[in-house]
């Protein structure tokens, strides 16, 4: 039961920034994004699956490492898409 609820945690955590993710990849629309939060973030969810690979610890590992290339994809579209509105 343990596990179970860590994979929904993370399934749930990992998600919430795809909804932003597809919008600034539609609209490519960067004004709203704050580069230094998606910076920590990033760092964060890094962190995590460090912490995830030492305690051997899949749903961790998995679920944040699916954050950072989430993360990173809309690190790379602020820098690509500011200042074209």
């Amino acid at each position: 039961m343990v596990i179970i609820i860590g994979i929904i945690a993370g399934v749930c955590t990992s998600v919430s920034m795809v909804p932003q993710l597809i919008k600034v990849i539609r609209e490519k629309d960067v004004e709203s994004l704050s580069p230094v939060m998606i910076g920590i973030l990033l760092a964060g969810v890094a962190l995590w699956v460090v912490y995830g690979i030492i305690m051997e610890e899949w749903p961790i590992i998995l679920s944040n490492a699916f954050s950072v290339l989430v993360n990173i994809t809309l690190l790379t579209c602020y820098f690509l898409y500011r200042g074209r509105t």
